[in-house]
């Protein structure tokens, strides 16, 4: 398959998840083989953090990434909307220190690169054919991705909550269809009782009920509910593509996840971006194994 980027320049504008602050987002057309990068405009000189892996910064409740002093955070639900769709290489200019988090989903940011369309460009795309499994363990968490002919996700989560529980998708054939019908629209989680040490800890300060789903000890406190029942494992695959564009590469493979998190996502990333080569495939052929560290609910 050939590389894709936007057709046009498209904007938006929102608030920060956790900053607060406002922020305003563009994004641009970029040369083949040139990958997702963003772009900090707001410290006086332009600085470019590209989305890979040597350039993560923090998987604290969000995934972000940085370049100096420089960061851009909450990157995964824009990523997972370029990933799902299929756009190889896009220039984001951000002026603030976040993504806007639009309504939690990714759902705002595929309305957008439809607005823009998809320009197919020349060059090849690479892709990361899995040949052997590898799996990351870390008590009852883990993350395994084992050879396969498309792209697929098993995801199972297990929340002690009345609203959450256990939840479970199973093979789900990822491509731009079924990201759209099944996965963009669903929104990050957190709950009430966790939202002062957030605070206390600078975070969520853009938080909402319309741009998250909260839940107290016993019910979802938004008024229009969920948009599935399994919303929750939803958004999980969700944050997983996002955490998976940091490969700049099309990951042909079956994975598997139970109990994960941005932190586990990103240890399989790092495992396979060490093992990429530089031709069209690559291929995965060892036993990777690295702790677990704080990872947000949603």
């Amino acid at each position: 398959m050939k590389q894709f980027t936007i057709a046009e320049k498209i904007s938006c504008t929102g608030i920060g998840l956790h900053s607060g602050a406002p922020v305003h987002l563009s994004l641009h057309p970029a040369r083949a083989n040139s990958g997702i990068v963003f772009v900090r405009t707001d410290g006086g000189r332009e600085v470019e953090i590209p989305a890979r892996p040597d350039w993560l910064s923090s998987t604290n409740f969000a995934t972000s990434l940085g370049r100096g002093a420089s960061t851009v955070g909450t990157v995964e639900h824009l990523l997972a909307a370029l990933y799902g769709l299929g756009v190889d290489n896009v220039r984001i200019e951000v002026d603030g220190p976040e993504v806007p988090i639009m309504d939690g989903s990714s759902a705002s940011f595929v309305f957008l690169l439809r607005l823009a369309g998809l320009f197919e460009q020349q060059a090849e795309r690479r892709v990361f054919r899995v040949r052997r499994p590898i799996e990351i363990r870390d008590g009852e968490r883990w993350i395994r991705v084992e050879p396969s002919r498309s792209f697929r996700v098993s995801y199972d989560v297990d929340y002690p909550h009345p609203a959450i529980q256990k939840q479970s998708i199973q093979d789900l054939e990822i491509d731009a269809g079924t990201f759209e019908r099944e996965i963009c629209r669903a929104r990050t989680f957190g709950f009430l009782r966790e939202v002062e040490g957030l605070w206390k800890a600078g975070l969520a300060r853009g938080g909402s009920l319309d741009n998250t789903v909260v839940m107290d000890d016993q019910r979802i406190l938004n008024r229009e509910g969920v948009r599935w029942s399994d919303e929750f494992v939803r958004h999980k695959v969700l944050d997983l593509l996002g955490d998976l564009a940091l490969l700049g590469t099309r990951v042909q493979g079956h994975i598997r996840v139970n109990r994960g998190g941005h932190a586990l996502h990103q240890q399989l990333v790092a495992a396979l971006a060490e093992n990429s080569v530089s031709s069209v495939s690559g291929s995965l052929s060892r036993l990777t194994r690295f702790p677990e560290t704080a990872s947000a609910a949603g």
